[in-house]
């Protein structure tokens, strides 16, 4: 029998076959990044260079003045900038925990449990990725009206408590958990809460810290609540907040929705730097190519 040799190759050092790869990924990498570029110049650009035609990507002669009008409009209009602040982070974190909880929950009952309607149940989840918020926001507003939570706090939570995305995600990284170390932690006298929580979780961590990312951009980035349901300025957020000193800035608006654009924007970029690696390993585990 003739021999064959292994050839290992290390990931970390760079290979002249990488170089076919290289020529088609980089022009990629290169226009995919165009966007988050365009923001951060964007936002210190001068006020000529923001309606140049056709627009410059780059800025030329970067400038805090955008930044400045922004915080002077904020100190000038008296709003509670500290408020939408606080109602921000409160409602960001409840929301990630909450719906933490249900996807793990449900995504474990569709995994691991056997019930009469489970097949039916699943296929309503996956119709329900193919609508998107904007198509279904009529009958939302009517269910929100029905359930009495305009002008609530809680109006920025419940309606977006259920996303079909999320718990197809855990449900698909569930299925890998080997369903007989569930079993055998039953026969020990395991109930199904303890099971999530001492096996299951340690499990599809990466699946819990890529949804607990795509719910904090979800919802830190969204002040349709405040503006759809809400009346009370108490209970509305800093999204919210920034879009309304922008609006406010006269022929200075470009530069401070660019300036406010690029803050709201820093926390997501921030916690998704860090935690890109999980993101990556959750989206191939998941079958999604």
């Amino acid at each position: 029998m003739a021999a064959f040799q292994v050839i290992q190759l290390n990931p970390k050092k760079f290979q002249a076959s990488q170089i076919k790869f290289l020529i088609i990924l980089l022009p990629i990498c290169a226009v995919m990044i165009l966007p988050l570029i365009y923001i951060f110049c964007q936002a210190f650009k001068p006020l000529d260079e923001l309606f140049y035609f056709p627009p410059r990507i780059i800025v030329y002669n970067p400038t805090l003045a955008n930044f400045q009008e922004l915080f002077r409009l904020a100190r000038i209009t008296g709003l509670p900038w500290l408020r939408y602040l606080i109602n921000s982070l409160l409602i960001t974190i409840i929301y990630v925990v909450a719906v933490l909880f249900i996807t793990l929950t449900a995504g474990y009952a569709f995994s691991k449990k056997q019930f009469k309607i489970k097949k039916v149940f699943f296929q309503i989840n996956q119709l329900a990725l193919m609508f998107i918020a904007v198509a279904v926001q009529i009958p939302t507003y009517l269910i929100v009206s029905a359930l009495g939570l305009i002008d609530t706090f809680w109006v920025h939570i419940i309606p977006s408590l259920a996303v079909p995305t999320y718990l197809f995600l855990m449900k698909q990284n569930i299925d890998e958990v080997p369903r007989e170390i569930l079993e055998s932690a039953r026969l020990d006298g395991a109930n199904d809460f303890q099971i999530i929580t001492k096996f299951v979780m340690p499990l599809v961590k990466p699946t819990i810290a890529t949804i607990a990312i795509l719910a904090f951009q979800a919802i830190w980035n969204s002040g349709g609540a405040s503006t759809i349901y809400l009346n009370s300025e108490s209970l509305k957020t800093l999204p919210y907040y920034l879009g309304l000193l922008a609006s406010q800035a006269g022929i200075q608006a470009t530069g401070v929705s660019a300036a406010s654009s690029l803050i709201t924007f820093l926390p997501n970029l921030i916690i998704f730097i860090v935690m890109q690696s999980k993101v990556m390993n959750t989206m191939a585990r998941s079958g999604i190519k």
